[in-house]
């Protein structure tokens, strides 16, 4: 943890813990039973009037006495504020963001069987590693027709989403490359296990004429599996001092699937990217609401580089990094392109990003063992070195390329669509393949569901000192 940011966490943490409130009555106020709605939602209101990044938007709540979930969305600044949140399980929201869920292990994509159908098909994005979905051969590129025997449509697609926490069985077609045509796979039975996701998924390094190219794809930004440990950074340091060694000079990142993450990862990332940075470079600026930035300690907080012997700045060529984009690529993912951008040239190819340039804290209620809930409510804004943040809109491609359009290659394929437009503006050769159009309409995704999607966490260690 950054010293720099101490400040910032025992700020907030002394805030919350004595209960400071821009709107607070010196009294208390009367004693309720601690597992009632009206328990639950004076602590929300409480944190909302102390950390709530649109303090003087925030609206006029609904009973105490209603259901925590209403409660919490009647305070909340829409449509401005598209992404704040309550879980009823605090713990299932931190072992979400560290990529801890219960789940088969596979992620979809959704769209319209054919043009004027109601039927729906569902195309597999990418089968995580020792998970249920793999064991049973399930790849990338999979065309699910069925959920527990029954065909999606537009009208029930939602609610067969929702069966897939449990067991249930998947009919499916896959790709025969010798015929160039979907073949009838049969049926599948899958039971949700408590699967642990590595963030860094794949990554290689491609020699394409005089070009050396190294590329990672990387899913979602989290240290490790669990709160204080590191692992996946670590991992990913071991994949960049990869790259030096084998002296790749482009590097491409893929996070056309990533929605975000802590912010701490994506300093961690950032810091073996751009060049000749050391602690003294600024990578993003924090900035927090009227009431909190009253306080000295979070009126200039500033999340620095760090010093990266892995780093690969100085070798790549035109100081230039490619990152692959998708309409859910969000929030820390963003943070990096805002980021770098100050240092280096970002060049994007992909689809406009989702536009989340505000951060949370997974906030739960420490006083009170009978309330489960945990929050994420959007408490700051963040800026680059200079001061920018004009991406709310997200970021547009400097060449576009949707996935949709084409029937999916293997990740990391040199002729899967992203990796491969990518490729051709490094080397400047066209691919010599032929590639089918495809003209589909995106309805939703399993990525849609994350808990973690389109989140930026500020400081995975501050979550078990707050109390709030």
């Amino acid at each position: 943890m950054k010293s720099s940011r101490i400040p910032v966490l025992l700020a907030l943490l002394a805030i919350l813990a004595i209960g400071i409130s821009c709107n607070r009555d010196n009294e208390d106020p009367p004693a309720v039973d601690p597992s009632s709605n009206e328990a639950v939602n004076r602590w929300i209101s409480e944190v909302m009037n102390e950390v709530y990044f649109w303090l003087d938007d925030i609206r006029t709540p609904i009973a105490l006495e209603s259901d925590p979930e209403d409660y919490f969305e009647s305070l909340l600044n829409r449509p401005t504020d598209r992404f704040s949140a309550i879980f009823p399980d605090y713990g299932e929201l931190i072992g979400s963001l560290t990529g801890v869920t219960l789940e088969a292990g596979y992620e979809f994509t959704l769209f319209r069987a054919a043009q004027g159908s109601d039927d729906v098909i569902a195309e597999i994005s990418y089968v995580k590693k020792m998970s249920p979905a793999s064991a049973a051969g399930l790849v990338r590129g999979d065309i699910i027709t069925q959920i527990n025997q029954t065909t999606l449509t537009v009208d029930n697609f939602r609610e067969l989403l929702g069966q897939i926490d449990q067991p249930h069985s998947l009919t499916y077609r896959t790709f025969n490359n010798q015929t160039g045509q979907y073949e009838n796979a049969g049926q599948v039975s899958l039971t949700p296990v408590e699967l642990t996701e590595n963030p860094n998924f794949l990554d290689s390094v491609y020699t394409i004429g005089n070009q050396k190219i190294g590329y990672a794809v990387y899913h979602f930004f989290s240290p490790g599996s669990q709160l204080n440990s590191s692992e996946y950074d670590r991992e990913m340091d071991r994949i960049f001092a990869e790259f030096k060694a084998q002296q790749i000079n482009h590097l491409i990142i893929d996070f056309r699937y990533n929605g975000g993450g802590f912010v701490s990862s994506a300093i961690n990332l950032a810091s073996l990217v751009a060049p000749n940075v050391t602690e003294q470079n600024v990578f993003s600026k924090t900035r927090y609401n009227d009431f909190l930035m009253q306080f000295e300690e979070l009126q200039n907080v500033r999340n620095n580089f760090r010093n990266k012997a892995e780093n690969l700045g100085s070798i790549l060529t035109g100081n230039r990094v490619y990152i692959l984009t998708s309409a859910r690529t969000a929030s820390a993912s963003e943070l990096i392109i805002n980021g770098l951008r100050p240092y280096m040239d970002v060049f994007i190819v992909g689809d406009v990003t989702t536009g989340k340039n505000v951060g949370s804290i997974a906030i739960e209620d420490e006083e009170n063992p009978e309330n489960n809930y945990g929050l994420l409510p959007i408490v700051s804004q963040s800026l680059n070195s200079l001061d920018e943040s004009d991406y709310s809109e997200g970021f547009v491609p400097d060449i576009v390329a949707l996935e949709r359009t084409e029937r999916l290659q293997p990740l990391g394929d040199v002729n899967e669509l992203l990796l491969r437009t990518a490729i051709q503006e490094i080397t400047g050769a066209p691919s010599s393949g032929r590639f089918e159009k495809l003209d589909r309409i995106d309805m939703g995704a399993t990525f849609d569901r994350k808990i973690r999607n389109g989140k930026m966490i500020l400081n995975p260690f501050a979550i078990p000192r707050i109390n709030q």
